[in-house]
């Protein structure tokens, strides 16, 4: 069992559910069953993405790093590969069931997690692949928590009646999908990734983290990766992966039909008032694109925190960590400031359709203590392990200083959902940090 905590770096697991929490208290919805079987696929496809890591560097671990648990004899690399298919597959049926809108953020995040592990990893765009994952991950919760459009009731249609619309006089009704193109923009969505990552395999840290510094990390080559916001404009198209993007516009006999006027060629169904269901579509459009801040301040550490990882096994240039550590203090202080009007659930504490709005009310004063608080803690918990790396770049201290970013996953999925207005939600996620210490130290999380 100690090999398989290994090979699944047990203490990394603690990072993963404050992703979906995070998600859940960007949009303004308090986490339900769905968000929980959100939380459940994350772990599975990052579970799976650990085992097939160790899978695809089996061969360089047996020089670098031959205490890990395959180069160790310890775990058969087959029984690693199935290990990464089964809970990939467990991650995907997970997501399913949380909705067809989930499904279509988890199917991009499953071939982000492989085509990492097989093929990105040493390549420039490794980083920036990370990074996306980490961000999709955020989505997956947001989308999740959000539900279905079918769920949205009387607000919008879910099913075609038999009317003398296109459907034709007397024909059974048929079930409607999703108002808007949910389960159909999981592969579109994956140009986000192609954005994140650059025409040139690319991505800015700058960018990233909305600086405007000349010149971001210098990546293993020596070479100063680019710093244009080239890097992030991929991830504002990722809000398309939750399914709630806006009617899809099917087409019917008398031309495109949209969401608001199915059924009949004249306009609405009978009984319906005309325009509610896009009315519905666009809350839910509203609440993916208020995920999207969320996912790129965690996919922002992330790029970071893969930039540095890449000197764990020879040591490297203390521009990396330094630039992380330029990263860590950026997102501090961003999160520390106050949200700007109407954001979080200030203002009415609206939520998307079909989920369960938090009361209404202006975010309290001991929430915005509480995430002062937070923010310090992720900026201690990254900060200082990374500023002994910049000064000393040698494997050890590296390898340290990502342990530590890791670990500040949890304080920083905690800042942002205390900033969002949810201190419950905030204190759940920060609570996790405790057991991610305590088995960092039987377990190594890299």
């Amino acid at each position: 069992m100690r090999a398989w905590a290994e090979l699944l770096r047990l203490p990394a697991l603690f990072t993963v559910p404050g992703d979906a929490l995070a998600g859940a208290a960007a949009i303004g919805a308090r986490p339900n069953s769905r968000t929980l079987l959100a939380i459940g696929s994350s772990v599975c496809l990052y579970e799976a993405g650990m085992a097939l890591n160790d899978w695809a560097d089996r061969a360089e671990d047996a020089v670098e790093r031959p205490h890990r648990p395959l180069p160790s004899g310890r775990v058969r690399p087959a029984a690693a590969l199935a290990a990464a298919g089964v809970l990939t597959a467990a991650g995907l049926a997970l997501a399913s069931r949380a909705g067809r809108p989930s499904l279509a953020v988890a199917a991009p995040l499953a071939a982000t997690v492989w085509a990492y592990d097989l093929f990105l990893k040493r390549t420039p765009a490794g980083p920036a692949a990370m990074a996306a994952a980490r961000g999709l991950d955020v989505l997956l919760g947001a989308s999740a928590t959000a539900g279905p459009a079918e769920s949205a009731g009387p607000t919008g249609p879910a099913r075609r009646t038999a009317t003398a619309g296109p459907a034709g006089p007397g024909k059974p009704a048929r079930t409607a999908g999703p108002a808007g193109p949910a389960g159909r923009t999981g592969l579109a969505g994956l140009a986000g990734l192609s954005q994140l990552v650059g025409p040139a395999g690319h991505a800015g840290l700058a960018g990233l983290t909305g600086l405007a510094g000349p010149v971001g990390p210098v990546g293993p080559t020596g070479h100063a990766t680019r710093t244009g916001l080239t890097g992030l404009t991929g991830l504002a198209g990722l809000s398309k992966l939750a399914g709630l993007a806006g009617p899809a516009g099917r087409s019917g006999p008398s031309g495109p039909v949209g969401p608001a006027d199915r059924g009949t060629r004249g306009g609405a169904l009978p009984g319906r008032t005309p325009g509610v269901t896009r009315g519905a579509v666009g809350r839910r459009s509203t609440a993916a694109r208020r995920a999207v801040p969320s996912a790129l301040a965690l996919a922002t550490h992330t790029f970071a925190v893969t930039t540095v990882s890449r000197g764990e096994t020879q040591g490297g240039s203390p521009v990396a960590p330094l630039a992380a550590l330029a990263t860590t203090g950026a997102l501090a202080w961003s999160l520390t400031s106050r949200p700007a009007p109407g954001t979080g659930r200030a203002g009415g504490g609206q939520g998307p359709a079909g989920a369960t709005p938090w009361p209404a009310g202006a975010v309290s004063a001991p929430t915005d203590t509480l995430r002062t608080a937070l923010a310090l803690a992720y900026a201690a918990t990254s900060a200082r392990p990374l500023l002994h790396a910049a000064l000393n770049p040698s494997p050890p201290l590296v390898q340290r200083a990502v342990g530590g970013g890791i670990r500040a996953m949890i304080p920083l999925q905690a800042t942002l959902a205390a900033r969002a207005g949810a201190p419950v939600t905030a204190l759940l996620t920060a609570a996790l940090a405790p057991a991610a210490r305590r088995f960092a130290r039987k377990v190594s999380v890299t």
